[in-house]
């Protein structure tokens, strides 16, 4: 079993591997090479293991930031 977390996209150069991915407050470089773009500012996806695995829905991240106790 895995542990995901949704993050929010800061930023996202078309075409590049790393996109700026901001969780709780923190803003960190993602591997986004795993899905296809381009990423939109402001979007969600699953992270695990510093991939993005997924795109979520913000009422899904916002189901899951409530579940850790976090507000979106």
């Amino acid at each position: 079993m895995c542990l995901g977390i949704p993050g929010r996209v800061v930023d996202c150069p078309s075409g590049a591997d790393l996109g700026r991915v901001e969780v709780a407050g923190v803003v960190r470089e993602i591997n986004v090479s795993l899905l296809d773009g381009p990423f939109v500012p402001g979007e969600y996806v699953l992270i695990h293991s510093g991939f993005a695995l997924e795109r979520m829905s913000a009422e899904r991240a916002a189901d899951a930031y409530a579940f850790f106790g976090v507000d979106l």
